[in-house]
């Protein structure tokens, strides 16, 4: 008999807390990525634009971009992603963050579907 096949295809989780120290910064760098994007009909534009300047975590997730992340890793091809990004009360003291504990796995209830992004 031979070795158990495995699949190719890989789901890497990523969960970042990042802090904003400067929103208009932010805003503004989206603004700019926006304005930038000649493939992006003029009609999404304006929903993208009017988004990010009322939220900054709008702003950020039109910055970050998944296939930026592993781009450069070789041997792979991103195959789909999917991200979202919401603002949150952050307390590091929280169990909820624990960097150490195990993020999960077969027998994890919480382990479910990515957001959409």
């Amino acid at each position: 008999m031979s070795a158990p096949e495995t699949s190719r295809f890989v789901r890497l989780r990523v969960d970042l807390v990042l802090a904003i120290d400067d929103e208009e910064a932010v805003t503004g760098a989206a603004l700019q990525a926006l304005a930038a994007d000649s493939a992006l009909p003029d009609a999404e534009r304006a929903h993208a634009e009017q988004a990010v300047m009322e939220d900054t975590a709008e702003a950020l997730a039109c910055l970050v971009d998944p296939f930026d992340l592993v781009s450069a890793v070789p041997g792979i091809e991103l195959q789909q992603a999917s991200w979202s990004s919401e603002q949150i009360d952050h307390d590091p003291g929280s169990p909820d963050w624990d960097l150490d504990e195990d993020d999960g796995g077969e027998d994890d209830p919480e382990d479910g579907e990515p957001a959409a992004g």
